[in-house]
């Protein structure tokens, strides 16, 4: 970490609980920004797997198994 931010987390580890929290909001928000084309890619993918569903090249395992640790190999 460079000085300047080394210096900024000292300063805001010394405020109270409540504004550290907003804080840490604003910056989780500030990441998660729209990003169109891996948008675009995870809805190919997801397009990709529900056809190979459909089509039955892919096989699936039921929530209850797999909670249970169960899956087609074992």
């Amino acid at each position: 970490m460079e000085n300047t931010t080394k210096n900024l987390v000292n300063q805001v580890l010394e405020l109270p609980v409540s504004e550290r929290i907003s804080l840490a909001e604003e910056l989780l928000k500030s990441l998660d920004q729209p990003d169109q084309e891996l948008d675009a890619l995870w809805a190919n993918e997801a397009e990709s797997r529900l056809d190979g569903y459909e089509s039955g090249e892919v096989s699936s395992t039921p929530l209850s198994d797999v909670f249970e640790g169960k899956t087609k190999s074992s």
